[in-house]
């Protein structure tokens, strides 16, 4: 390019959850500037949560997303519980994982086949993929069915289930409707194999992050429902840690916080971070197709992060499975949990990352303070990061090739702005 300015603004991120814009300024040959902003109206979910009695959380935090609901739903029972001093079953437990399982089978074929696959696979849409990769797709509505059923019989429903409670659930379900899903989830594990190796054959553009990586991890299991906070420069923390060593700070651009570690900064958490600290709690058949795939035991290119959601998608099918056949039903459904005086925090991991809340709540069991940080006010700086770095080493692109790029680059973190896929209404202007 002969131009000294570069100025590429993105007004209105088009087929994303949510609203946002992106700007990139380029001034000879060097990239001054990259913001991700968004700027759609804030929701108020914590404020309007004080006053609310101690028992709805759940209910009221899984409307936040419709693809992660079981993330609010069980972070939330993990911080009042905490709170509450209630101690869970291990049949409740496992059966909570089990249902945390359909939601990561759903949204990683979500996100793999619909949002993401078009970029690599040559398609402007899913829409245009399904007219000529029809095969691929009808394999993944059927794996995201089989996510979906696991939801139905587990939550009550696929969307904002409404079987959970604090303590465990409403209604344990029956082995005699659990069975039915074993099979399917056996051809769903084949299927999610198959993704691996369709995935792994897709062109990566370079690019390697530098980021902290920061997951939960779990000694005995690959690390869904809980863990310590751990990342891969020293950290490892409880859970009730977490104000202690992570902050959220307001920035101008946008009405989303961004989330730093104190005196360290900028860190990501997501598939990246769960596969690169959890390697060997892995199930065997999940390593396996990694290798397959050409993964070590560490992956620090996003852009191929697709592959690692498709190597967690194998994860959560077998784990489905041991779930079902190891199932009996419990004694009781949920274990009491009575109100106290204290503050509780609960973590795990949605499909994109850490889900962290904290709540505050009096002896009556009101909430008297809500803390809620998702995935993506963690991600928002290393996306940032990303752009930058990327833009920088491909300043000899067009205009619209590197727009492409830059829409490839962030939805590698299938944002939660709520949820992406292809967006972008784009525009360059030349000073």
């Amino acid at each position: 390019m002969t131009h000294s300015t570069r100025d590429l603004t993105v007004e209105g991120l088009a087929r994303v959850e949510g609203e946002g814009a992106m700007h990139v300024v380029i001034t000879d040959g060097e990239v001054t500037d990259v913001r991700l902003r968004i700027y759609e109206p804030p929701r108020f979910f914590e404020a309007f949560l004080r006053g609310r009695a101690y028992t709805e959380p759940p209910d009221i935090t899984a409307r936040i997303c419709g693809i992660c609901p079981v993330a609010y739903q069980m972070s939330s029972c993990q911080a009042i519980e905490q709170a509450c001093g209630a101690v869970i079953d291990e049949p409740i437990r496992a059966l909570r994982r089990l249902l945390y399982c359909g939601e990561w089978i759903e949204s990683h074929v979500l996100h793999i086949y619909f949002l993401h696959a078009p970029d690599f696979l040559g398609a402007a849409s899913a829409i245009e993929l399904a007219r000529d990769h029809r095969d691929v797709v009808e394999r993944a509505l059927q794996m995201k069915k089989i996510g979906n059923q696991i939801m139905e019989v587990v939550g009550g429903r696929a969307i904002h289930p409404i079987n959970v409670r604090l303590g465990g659930f409403y209604r344990a379900p029956t082995r005699q409707e659990l069975r039915p899903l074993a099979e399917r989830l056996r051809w769903a594990r084949d299927a999610s194999i198959e993704t691996v190796r369709l995935v792994s054959t897709f062109d990566f553009p370079d690019l390697e992050i530098d980021h902290e990586l920061v997951a939960l991890h779990h000694p005995d299991e690959y690390a869904i429902t809980e863990g310590r906070v751990v990342s891969d420069q020293g950290l490892d923390i409880e859970v009730s840690e977490w104000p202690e060593h992570i902050v959220e700070e307001h920035v101008a651009r946008s009405t989303s916080l961004h989330g730093h570690l104190i005196e360290r900064g900028r860190y990501l958490v997501g598939p990246l971070a769960r596969y690169t600290l959890n390697y060997d709690q892995l199930p065997a058949v999940a390593r396996e197709a990694a290798t397959e795939a050409g993964l070590g035991k560490e992956c620090r290119n996003p852009f191929r992060s697709i592959v690692v959601r498709a190597v967690e998608t194998v994860a959560a099918c077998d784990e489905a499975i041991r779930l079902i056949e190891g199932y009996s039903e419990p004694d009781r459904p949920a274990v009491p949990v009575e109100p106290r005086a204290g503050v509780g925090h609960g973590a795990t991991e949605a499909p994109r990352g850490i889900l962290y809340h904290r709540y505050s709540i009096a002896d009556d069991g009101t909430i008297l303070e809500a803390d809620i940080v998702p995935p993506t006010a963690q991600n928002q700086d290393a996306i940032e990061a990303d752009l930058r770095k990327l833009v920088a080493a491909n300043l000899e692109l067009s205009d619209h090739d590197l727009q492409h790029l830059c829409e490839q680059s962030i939805r590698n973190y299938d944002p939660c702005i709520s949820c992406s896929t292809h967006f972008l209404d784009f525009t360059v202007e030349r000073r």
